[in-house]
């Protein structure tokens, strides 16, 4: 989940209605919501590799934990993006913020592919590279290219503060998820993966970092009120 940093969204922007955004604060109640998809997907990652977890639960119940939680991912992420859309008025464009926030609901809808391939049996080390492996490194990779533009943004301005901090641990935990993913290569000629601790530890500290963020996402004040214009 890399970090959201702000920006100067204070014009009128156009979603189902005309909103008049008052300052930093607008749209700022959409910071719950998004907060708590990725606190609680970022447990279900945590969770899931934990160690005796599997042999508590079975695999498939494992399986299905890694599903929700990259669910609880995407729901969270289409929130963030739709904020940003909406506080910018436009998509696209030259914003970095908007295109981490758009790079990362693409990784989020690649877990939700690997993770659903993930809970099908009878799977070869051949199908398990392509089905799994391979939208997995290919999320992970887009988690690490939208975690480092985010802290390229908050690395613009004071390193102290609420977002500079969320900017770094969620890096940290982009960079976890590759290795995990890294590591979680089938060889084809033993079925085995490369290192299967390896993969499960950076995944679970990984999903730790990005429940740090999300703790960090949550609003400390109340946010102040968009105005809804008739049109």
């Amino acid at each position: 989940m890399p970090g959201r940093v702000g920006g100067p969204y204070g014009r009128s922007v156009v979603g189902h209605a005309i909103l008049r955004a008052r300052g930093p604060d607008a749209l700022a109640g959409w910071d719950r919501p998004i907060a708590a998809g990725f606190a609680l997907g970022s447990l279900c990652f945590l969770i899931g590799p934990f160690p005796g977890v599997v042999q508590l639960v079975g695999p498939g119940a494992d399986g299905v934990i890694f599903f929700v939680g990259s669910i609880l991912f995407t729901f969270a992420a289409s929130l963030e993006l739709r904020q940003g859309t909406l506080r910018r008025g436009a998509r696209f464009g030259a914003d970095t913020v908007w295109w981490s926030a758009a790079i990362q609901w693409i990784g989020t809808l690649l877990f939700n592919v690997d993770t659903y391939d993930a809970m099908q049996t009878g799977l070869s080390s051949h199908q398990e590279d392509r089905l799994i492996w391979g939208p997995d490194l290919i999320g992970s990779v887009c988690f690490l290219v939208s975690g480092a533009l985010a802290y390229r943004v908050a690395a613009g301005g004071a390193h102290e503060g609420r977002g500079w901090h969320m900017a770094v641990i969620n890096l940290a935990g982009c960079v976890l998820f590759m290795v995990s993913a890294l590591a979680s290569y089938v060889v084809p000629d033993t079925g085995s993966i490369v290192d299967l601790a390896a993969a499960n530890w950076a995944t679970a500290l990984g999903a730790a970092c990005f429940l740090a963020g999300a703790v960090l996402l949550w609003p400390t004040h109340q946010p102040v009120r968009s105005q809804e214009v008739p049109t």
